[in-house]
């Protein structure tokens, strides 16, 4: 498994934002897919509605999504911890 960041452009209502995710996934193309299925179930996109705009690999201790850091949470302990600082909600 790898560590992937998602960025594109998707329709949320009525709108078009751009959005960030990232992704546990075993090749580009599977978070390509994951991406396309986790934004059609959240915000009922469809494929051809969304434009993925970069697929990047990232190191699994610079992200905040929860999904990441649980799967690779041995290989982050063992690197010493986290490198992205741990901002809460304003």
């Amino acid at each position: 498994m790898q560590a992937f960041r998602i960025s594109g452009i998707a329709p949320f209502g009525r709108q078009r934002q751009e959005f960030t995710i990232d992704l546990a996934a075993s090749s580009a193309d599977d978070a390509e897919h994951r991406c396309y299925s986790i934004m059609g179930s959240r915000h009922k996109a469809n494929r051809r509605a969304i434009t993925i705009n970069s697929i990047e690999e990232i190191d699994p201790r610079t992200s905040t999504e929860p999904r990441v850091l649980d799967a690779f949470r041995e290989q982050i302990a063992a690197a010493g911890g986290r490198i992205a600082p741990s901002q809460e909600e304003e």
